[in-house]
């Protein structure tokens, strides 16, 4: 299985995540049942997930980008001038 490189993607809107949920899939050379079955939900959840990932939860978004050897890494937007103060 070849591997993409450890280039970083800016995700600014959820409907950024299926087209390269689908690549980072295909990548790792599982078709959706493959990836389906590892999680055990069905290839049309998955399907769901590529087209529209936007209504899944974070818990099962988490899961499928575990299965593809993904991480979630947050920065601030260096577009803005002065990110807000995290307060916790």
């Amino acid at each position: 299985m070849e591997r993409m490189t450890s280039t970083a993607f800016t995700i600014r809107t959820a409907r950024q995540l299926g087209p390269l949920m689908r690549a980072f899939r295909k990548q790792a050379g599982l078709s959706q049942a493959q990836l389906a079955e590892r999680l055990g939900i069905s290839r049309q959840a998955i399907t769901a997930l590529e087209r529209a990932p936007e209504s899944a939860t974070f818990e099962r978004l988490m899961r499928v980008w575990a299965e593809l050897g993904l991480a979630v890494s947050l920065q601030p937007d260096l577009r803005v001038a002065s990110p807000p103060a995290l307060e916790w």
